[in-house]
């Protein structure tokens, strides 16, 4: 009864919304924009002939690949700049120079890189996660309790164990908004560079669809997919900080 309460308000201004767009596309008479129907419709189409799932599947390898190749660079990165005083005053003023640049003005950029294919935007999505986890991670170091590194220096814990033990359970929480925002990004790049230099992907099937008939069921079938999947994406997120590792540094 309580998941009940917790997802009506949700539920029901979805289904107004829906109505609200049904309502107005019906008295205007539109014959552009469709209803509702029409746009459940096309994605049943899409989805029998199998061409859907072809173009969810791409948008996730490449958001997979170039998310993973962030986490990898970023998280010791992050740790090595918030541990080394050095390297953090030597390498944030760079950072926080590249990490307000839009992932979208590098597609050209990309483009001229490694031409029109799977690497332009794995390496726009590289970029879109890589900043966001680097500066948290960082950050999530420097508020460590100075009282929980001297225990355990007191201790004479080596620094390996120091870092397994110590600063990477503390961190998790910060590490986990990192990726969080980094997710959320690069999922939006993903559908914007495929909307210019991909031949596949929900941002092709966008722009495909509106190029092949006006189609705009199918845009926005595309756009609501695109919509849905980030949800999910989020909630895989939200359900890593509900761990018990991670969950102790949230009120809830």
């Amino acid at each position: 009864m309580e998941k009940l309460k917790k997802i009506a308000a949700p539920l029901a201004l979805i289904a107004s919304l829906i109505a609200l767009w049904w309502v107005v596309v019906v008295q205007t008479e539109s014959v552009i924009f469709p209803t509702p129907l029409q746009v459940v419709t096309g994605t049943l189409e899409l989805a029998a002939d199998g061409i859907l799932w072809e173009h969810i599947v791409a948008s996730l390898l490449r958001v997979g690949a170039g998310f993973l190749l962030a986490i990898l660079v970023a998280l010791p990165l992050g740790l090595w700049m918030g541990r080394v005083e050095g390297a953090y005053r030597t390498l944030n003023p760079l950072f926080q120079i590249m990490r307000p640049i839009s992932p979208i003005a590098w597609i050209p950029l990309a483009i001229l890189w490694f031409g029109v294919g799977n690497v332009s935007p794995i390496f726009l999505i590289f970029l879109a996660s890589v900043f966001p986890m680097i500066v948290q991670t960082a950050s999530g170091v420097h508020t460590i309790e100075k009282r929980y590194l001297r225990a355990a220096e007191n201790f004479g814990v080596s620094r390996s164990t120091l870092f397994r033990q110590v600063i990477i359970p503390a961190v998790l929480p910060e590490i986990i908004v990192g990726m969080r925002i980094g997710l959320g990004v690069a999922w939006l790049v993903v559908v914007a560079a495929e909307m210019i230099a991909l031949r596949s992907g929900l941002g092709y099937l966008i722009m495909d669809s509106r190029n092949a008939g006006n189609r705009y069921d199918l845009v926005i079938a595309g756009m609501l997919i695109i919509g849905v999947i980030g949800l999910v994406l989020d909630g895989l997120m939200r359900f890593l900080e509900s761990l018990k590792s991670v969950r102790w540094r949230y009120g809830r």
